[in-house]
C-alpha cells in the first residue's frame, strides 16, 4: 500500500490507538457492538468483490499477475488488508490488499495508462453494482415477505445485514475514487489529465501520499466523504424502491 516500511509502521501505531479507543466505546455500548457485528458480512463481501474485480479485469486485459498470485479468487482471506478492513468496519470506508498488476502485459488495443484506469475503476464499479443488487434484494424482501417475518428478530437482523452491506459498498466505492495515491481514483483520473498536470502528479506522488495520510488521521476524510455516501446511498435505495414500485 505504502512505499516505505516506516510509513506503514506509523500507520499501524496510529490505527492501533484509534482502534483501542473505539473498542472501549463499543464495549461500553452494546448497541454499537451489535451494529459492528452486523457490518462484518458486508465488509467481507465489499472488499472481496472489489479486489476480485481488479484482478478479473487485469486478467482479461492480458496480465496474469493476479492469477499467478492467487488473487483471481472470491475467498475473502486472499484480499483482506488489516488497516483497510478495520477502517471499513469502524469508519465505513477503507480498502483491501492491493492487487499487483503489470501494465506491460496489457493488450495493445489500448495504452497502458488507459488499461490501468480500467483496472482501477473496476473495483469501485463492482461495489456500486453490489450496492444496487443488495438494495433491490432489501426492497424485494420488504415487499414480498410476510409482515410477521419483517417484525421478527431474525427478519430484523437480516434486513439490517442487507442495508449495512449497501452502505459499506457505497462507502468503499466512493472512498477509493478519491484521486489520491494509493487509492484507485489516482489512476482513474490519469488519462484525463493534461501532460503537465500528469507529470506533476507523478513527480510528487509521495506528497499526495502524505496528504492522504493527513486527511485520514485528522478525520477530514470522513467529513469529506460522509455526505457523498449518504447522497449516493439514498439514490441507490430510492432506485431500488422504484423498481419494486414502492
Amino acid at each position: 500500500m505504502f512505499n516505505f516500511s516506516f510509513d506503514k509502521r506509523i500507520i499501524y501505531i496510529i490505527l492501533g490507538i484509534m482502534v483501542l479507543s473505539m473498542v472501549v466505546q463499543y464495549l461500553a455500548n452494546p448497541g454499537m457492538l451489535f451494529l459492528l457485528l452486523i457490518s462484518v458480512p458486508g465488509v467481507l463481501i465489499a472488499i472481496t468483490f472489489h479486489e476480485f474485480a481488479h484482478a478479473f479485469v487485469a486478467d482479461r486485459l492480458g496480465d496474469d499477475t493476479a492469477r499467478r498470485e492467487g488473487r483471481l479468487s472470491l475467498n475473502p482471506l486472499d484480499h483482506l488488508d488489516p488497516i483497510g478492513t478495520v477502517l471499513l468496519l469502524f469508519a465505513g470506508f477503507g480498502w483491501g490488499k492491493p492487487v499487483h498488476v503489470n501494465p506491460r502485459n496489457y493488450t495493445r488495443k489500448m495504452s497502458m495508462e488507459k488499461g490501468e484506469a480500467l483496472v482501477s475503476i473496476a473495483g469501485p464499479v463492482m461495489n456500486f453494482l453490489l450496492a444496487i443488487i443488495f438494495a433491490i434484494i432489501y426492497y424485494g424482501i420488504y415487499k414480498l415477505a410476510d409482515t410477521s417475518f419483517l417484525l421478527s428478530t431474525m427478519g430484523g437482523i437480516i434486513m439490517r445485514l442487507i442495508i449495512a452491506t449497501v452502505s459499506i459498498n457505497v462507502g468503499l466505492g466512493l472512498f477509493n475514487l478519491i484521486p489520491l495515491p494509493p487509492l484507485d481514483g489516482s489512476k482513474v483520473i490519469m488519462p484525463f489529465l493534461p501532460y503537465k498536470a500528469k507529470e506533476f502528479f507523478i513527480n510528487n506522488e509521495q506528497i499526495f501520499y502524505i496528504v492522504f495520510v493527513v486527511l485520514w488521521i485528522t478525520g477530514l476524510t470522513s467529513v469529506i466523504i460522509s455526505p457523498a455516501i449518504q447522497t449516493v446511498g439514498s439514490w441507490i435505495l430510492n432506485l431500488a424502491a422504484a423498481i419494486w414500485g414502492l
